[in-house]
């Protein structure tokens, strides 16, 4: 739910607008408000688990969230969408990390593979189905359902974590609350989610958007100077000692910024440049999901049997040269071939994806599991509200290389900005594969179950 609603409201994003009387400069409000939320309480999300417990935490952000969906379908103005995307946003921010850390907080070394293999499904199937869904609600229902459609998941997922999630608190005296790590950190990151929003906008105004990035720069600054002397802090950057999750952040912002991008160019290059219907569109770009599942089953065991690094380094390069491809498809190609593109792309995008979210586990020492999933789900939500900027300012350099206009969430560019932006979001993807080949080779082996070898005579 948290990760669909993050990008299916792009593409209804112009039947609310006309529903509610909105200009199409302040409809990207009900997404920037939404990301900003989940940026802001993210880091939080950690030390709630701490003071209240598991249960407590995430049964209340189901139904806050839930809740919330139902007063957005509701609204019959911006303001009031706004505030009920507020709202679920607060819900969003700590359902996820919060699913993470009780699944993975007290696992095994070994269990953890196997475990994140199943946590990662919705990161990888919501942004992929998010267009072909918005697509089909927007074409043949009204923009409500948009939200509605969360009500039935929440009920029943509800349920399900009443049933499943124990009571009680892991200790029994939680830390105080870094009020300042919580000032700074929410301050900085969401200025820097708002700057974002401002980047993608048609007609960015020039210094109001310096001016947040700068600040943003300045806070998060000093955010990192108190959070490496605070005594408790909101965000533990001693798990940063560890190479391997060192490694995985840094390269995997990255490799997440680009393929959280592919949900909005893809969509937006084969409507705007192809002429597509949003249906058609969707389906297409849904190839993708098709590329996940197929390789879900032999991911563990190709992870056991050539280790995390090799698999990351040739997730990563896999990934660059598909989207580079992406540039270079036009409205003559194929239907067939575009959609086995597709098809690649998802592959590689799910084999780098549980790489990403295991190894830096797997080397982490159990005191540090919880801080580490915090900053690991922190750095994960700034790099999917950074992804559709991301995606303008790569449209826009390749409008201004080639000339053939701008781009944006609302504006239409050439094909050969297309071509360009796509190279250049491929060349992120080869930073990340360079950031890998730093990874120890024995990265994660305490997660791997490598086949054994046969005694000699059998």
């Amino acid at each position: 739910m948290e990760m669909l609603d993050g990008t299916i409201v792009t593409t209804a994003a112009p039947r609310i607008g006309a529903a509610l009387h909105a200009p199409a400069t302040e409809i990207g409000l009900v997404v920037t408000a939404y990301l900003l939320t989940l940026a802001v309480l993210i880091p939080l999300a950690g030390w709630l688990t701490r003071r209240l417990g598991n249960r407590v935490v995430f049964l209340t952000a189901i139904a806050l969230f839930t809740g919330a969906s139902i007063g957005c379908a509701a609204s019959g103005s911006l303001g009031e969408l706004v505030a009920f995307r507020v709202l679920q946003g607060a819900g969003g921010a700590m359902m996820v990390p919060v699913g993470r850390i009780m699944v993975l907080s007290k696992a095994d070394k070994g269990d953890i593979l196997r475990l994140t293999s199943y946590v990662v499904w919705p990161g990888l199937i919501a942004p992929v189905i998010a267009p072909l869904a918005g697509g089909l609600i927007t074409s043949y229902a009204s923009w409500h359902w948009i939200f509605l459609i969360n009500v039935p998941l929440g009920v029943v997922a509800f349920a399900v974590a009443w049933r499943l999630v124990p009571g009680g608190r892991d200790e029994a005296v939680p830390p105080p609350l870094d009020w300042a790590g919580m000032l700074l950190t929410g301050a900085g990151l969401g200025g820097l989610t708002y700057a974002a929003h401002l980047v993608s906008m048609p007609a960015p105004p020039a210094a109001e958007t310096a001016l947040c990035f700068a600040g943003s720069a300045v806070l998060l600054a000093v955010d990192f100077w108190h959070l490496r002397r605070a005594p408790h802090p909101l965000l533990n950057l001693r798990t940063l000692n560890s190479p391997t999750f060192r490694v995985t952040q840094l390269g995997g912002t990255g490799y997440m910024l680009v393929v959280g991008s592919m949900p909005f160019l893809l969509p937006l290059l084969f409507q705007t440049d192809f002429g597509w219907s949003p249906v058609k569109s969707g389906a297409l770009t849904a190839f993708v999901f098709a590329g996940n599942v197929g390789i879900k089953p032999t991911t563990t065991p190709l992870i056991n049997r050539f280790g995390f690094r090799s698999v990351l380094v040739v997730s990563a390069l896999g990934t660059a040269a598909f989207v580079a491809a992406f540039g270079f498809v036009t409205a003559s190609t194929p239907v067939a071939l575009i959609a086995l593109l597709a098809l690649a792309s998802g592959v590689t995008r799910s084999t780098g994806f549980t790489v990403y979210t295991t190894v830096g586990l797997a080397d982490m020492p159990p005191e540090l599991m919880r801080d580490a999933n915090s900053f690991a789900a922190t750095s994960m939500q700034l790099a999917a509200g950074l992804a559709i900027a991301a995606s303008t300012v790569a449209l826009r350099i390749g409008g201004a290389v080639t000339g053939g206009g701008g781009g944006g969430v609302a504006g239409a560019a050439g094909h050969g900005a297309f071509t360009v932006a796509f190279c250049l979001l491929a060349l992120i993807a080869v930073g990340s594969a360079v950031e890998a080949l730093r990874m120890d080779r024995r990265a994660g082996d305490a997660a791997r179950r490598p086949r054994a070898t046969a005694p000699a005579g059998q």
